[in-house]
């Protein structure tokens, strides 16, 4: 860690610890953008990179100020608490190496989403943040325009070394803070539904318009498949608005489609990205999925050590184990299939959550408010992760900002209130009898 990077680090820090509630939270956001980790100090054997300072900081902060209490645990924060922590028990259990390297992924992970829980409590705070973060994507975006136009990334500043550089189709594909391209997309990517969701605010529109364009830019400049793939998705999701009120319809004709498509295709359905996905390694990753099958009786239980997937692929990375661009792979080459069940559990309970969140904004107003719109752009968001899932696993600072959205749908759909009492049985919330009772006598 070089000066330029430690005097940044420091700053962060202070402002995270001493600063307001939400400048905090911008300065978490500020050390995932402008610090990398190709900076780091060891510590106990545990590889101490800038975030995990600044999230030892948010922690700090948010225990020692109550900004966050146990008491305040919903569901979608105990199921994500259960599954790492599920993963890491099977993994110490399981294997005799990379046992810090899996207790850090769980650090990092309860660390940084309770961190931007107690930081981030309600919708007022995430619109203050998309409004603020549009400022620190200004900078951001020159610098990727620079190291598209230069060939040099100007963050080697800050490892002290250059940064290597990548090419697809003779256009640079630009990496930023990040270690990989479509990491740098993937921040653009994710960030553009909830800005078109913003973009319905009167008073907010200028910051939403600037955000969508500086999301966009950061896709183009990362010339990666899976952000455009992540793009397409979000922009599909919001082209279902004016069928929000029968998305039950949608996910069953949609249910069908696959089934259909796994009818009539001459290869398995895993081989379906390769037809549809926008460049990209896409046979790999199908590939991939089909060998992750095929060995599935090695790592079903606890999974199983990475250099047993050394003859899983014709190629191989430099420590001689399989690329798994695969993050539901990876979690159960990690911890089996249930670490993989358990995800998928925290993915559906984000979902649900939303839903219910959104049902109850739907009965308080005739037309679509504010929140309404930001609801279905955090879900548009998560389905983009969803499918990303299925083409990278997330690593590096990037991981901070999926636990920050993570946390933030956990944050505004946090303290759901029925307010006529009444039954949503697609929701599975049976009605109310004391509240239906008494709005009724008052209709």
């Amino acid at each position: 860690m070089n000066a330029i990077s430690a005097s940044i680090l420091v700053v962060l820090i202070g402002v995270v610890l001493l600063a307001p509630r939400r400048w905090a939270l911008l300065g978490m956001a500020a050390g995932v953008l402008y610090l990398t980790q190709y900076t780091s100090v060891r510590v106990f054997g545990f590889n101490m990179f800038p975030t995990r300072f600044l999230e030892m900081a948010g922690i700090i902060r948010v225990v020692a100020r109550r900004e966050f209490r146990i008491s305040s645990l919903n569901d979608l924060d105990g199921l994500f608490l259960l599954f790492y922590s599920y993963m890491t028990v099977v993994f110490l259990l399981r294997s005799n190496e990379g046992q810090a390297y899996q207790i850090g992924i769980f650090v990092d992970a309860a660390f940084c989403y309770f961190t931007f829980r107690g930081l981030a409590k309600d919708m007022d705070d995430f619109r203050w943040f998309l409004r603020a973060f549009v400022v620190l994507l200004v900078p951001y975006v020159c610098f990727l325009f620079v190291e598209m136009r230069t060939d040099h990334n100007p963050f080697s500043v800050l490892a002290g070394s250059t940064i290597a550089e990548d090419f697809r189709e003779g256009r640079a594909r630009c990496v930023g803070s990040f270690r990989h391209p479509s990491l740098t997309g993937t921040l653009g990517a994710s960030f553009l539904p909830l800005y078109i969701g913003l973009s319905f605010s009167r008073h907010k529109r200028a910051y939403a318009i600037f955000g969508i364009i500086l999301s966009l830019a950061t896709v183009w400049f990362s010339n990666s498949g899976g952000p455009l793939s992540f793009t397409v998705t979000a922009i599909a999701c919001w082209l279902l608005w004016s069928l929000r009120d029968r998305m039950r319809m949608v996910r069953r004709w949609g249910l069908a489609g696959l089934v259909a498509l796994a009818l009539i295709m001459k290869a398995p359905i895993w081989y379906l990205p390769t037809h549809f996905s926008f460049g990209g390694d896409a046979w790999h990753r199908s590939y991939l999925m089909e060998v992750a099958v095929h060995h599935i009786s090695e790592w079903w239980l606890c999974g199983m050590a990475g250099s047993g997937t050394s003859d899983w692929l014709p190629y191989t990375l430099a420590d001689d184990t399989a690329d798994i661009t695969n993050q539901f792979i990876a979690f159960g080459l990690a911890a089996g299939l249930m670490a993989i069940a358990l995800f998928v559990w925290v993915l559906v309970r984000a979902f649900k959550s939303l839903g219910i969140k959104l049902a109850a904004v739907r009965m308080s107003s005739i037309k679509p408010s504010e929140s309404e719109y930001l609801l279905w752009g955090l879900g548009a968001m998560l389905a983009g992760h969803i499918l990303n899932f299925f083409a990278i696993c997330y690593f590096d600072q990037f991981s901070v900002i999926w636990f920050m959205q993570l946390a933030a749908i956990a944050s505004v759909t946090q303290g759901f209130v029925n307010p006529l009492g009444l039954a949503m049985p697609h929701l599975g919330i049976k009605r109310d009898p004391r509240v239906y009772g008494m709005n009724m006598r008052h209709l």
